[in-house]
């Protein structure tokens, strides 16, 4: 085999390591980005780490910390481009210079107009040699709202939709527990821990009074964030009443903002977040919904219903992923999970994209890029 394919091989194969080091900070690390590291010396890895937790320490330097001999004169491998600003922890491109590395291979360029090729110039000046674009396609999609929350100031936006095989989501009077199984809903408990924060509409909060926190997986709780465009709620709701009132969020409309400042004081007093956006016809603008989800630090979002906000977000361009799990029963008359996108004609049909297919006990899950 030649040296060269030889060496990419093993290029790749320690950048894959990265990667998988890489998802241990998932759910804990934004919105930094989700970061492992792999040091290697004659062959063998001597030093491992990954970014456990915004504000701690980066993968690069656990993984130099964790070193079982002197790093000097070897590789290291990373996922996404060193740092070269002071952020929470100091430059990560100044260690790796400080402690001799040799060589460093890189998954692929870091989008955040801080680093964005500095890193990789600034390694490359204090004559280490740089490599990038090793496994870049699979290194971009793992820190895909990283990705989407820096270059474009707002965050990764995925709904999630339970409904029967006639894509009903609830019957005519709106309940709709519980149409999946018991192994989906512990699946979207993992994603709520994964995500950012859940959003849901006032219809659903009313209707469904849910918690939005994560129970039956461990990971920490998201954000849950209300749409209220008339800031019509009552305070009784979980999400306004138990423990967790700090990270709930309702966006409301500009005129009920003005026009309710006792509710929104009240709210306030509870812990509650309170933001106002414009709206039209009693609807949010939502591309403003997630232009302040991002001023507050919320890189992801999950949306989680109803029928009426999973429309909106499609129809608008403004939804990148689906989760659509569906369950084998048939209801007929009730509300759907999604009604007119304003697409007239079959060609204009949208098709997922990436589309993947598992099962959760007789639920099917189908997942895909919009």
């Amino acid at each position: 085999m030649p040296a060269d394919i030889e060496v990419e091989k093993k290029d790749e194969f320690y950048l894959a390591r990265c990667l998988q080091l890489a998802l241990k900070g998932k759910g804990y690390v934004s919105p930094n980005p989700m970061v492992g590291c792999v040091i290697v010396k004659d062959n063998k890895i001597i030093g491992e780490g990954y970014h456990a937790k915004y504000g701690e320490e980066h993968a690069e330097a656990n993984a130099i910390k964790n070193a079982s001999e002197s790093v000097e004169g070897a590789t290291l491998y990373v996922n996404l481009e060193p740092c070269v600003h002071y952020g929470k922890t100091p430059p990560c491109v100044d260690l790796i210079i400080k402690s001799k590395i040799k060589r460093v291979v890189i998954g692929t360029i870091d989008p955040n107009p801080l680093v964005n090729g500095k890193g990789i110039e600034k390694l490359k000046q204090a004559g280490i040699e740089v490599k990038v674009g090793v496994l870049e396609r699979e290194s971009k999609k793992l820190n895909e709202a990283f990705f989407k929350f820096i270059t474009q100031k707002i965050p990764f936006v995925a709904l999630k939709i339970a409904q029967t095989i006639d894509a009903k989501i609830a019957d005519a009077e709106g309940n709709s527990k519980w149409i999946t199984s018991e192994q989906s809903l512990h699946y979207v408990h993992q994603l709520r821990s994964e995500y950012d924060a859940v959003l849901i509409g006032s219809r659903t909060a009313k209707l469904d009074n849910p918690n939005l926190t994560v129970r039956l997986v461990e990971g920490r709780n998201p954000f849950r964030v209300i749409l209220d465009s008339a800031l019509s709620l009552p305070l009784e709701l979980n999400v306004f009443s138990d423990k967790f009132t700090d990270k709930t969020i309702v966006l409301t409309s500009a005129g009920s903002f003005k026009s309710k400042k006792e509710k929104v004081e009240k709210l306030n007093s509870l812990g509650v977040k309170v933001i106002p956006v414009k709206s039209r016809r009693r609807k949010l603008d939502l591309r403003e919904v997630l232009e302040k989800l991002a001023e507050n630090g919320i890189a992801s979002v999950l949306v989680e219903g109803g029928g009426k906000v999973f429309t909106e977000f499609i129809k608008h361009k403004l939804a990148d992923k689906v989760y659509i799990f569906i369950a084998p029963k048939i209801l007929g008359k009730g509300i759907p999970s999604i009604s007119d996108i304003g697409i007239k004609s079959i060609g204009d049909i949208l098709t997922l994209k990436e589309i993947s297919i598992q099962n959760f006990g007789e639920d099917v899950l189908i997942t895909g890029y919009l």
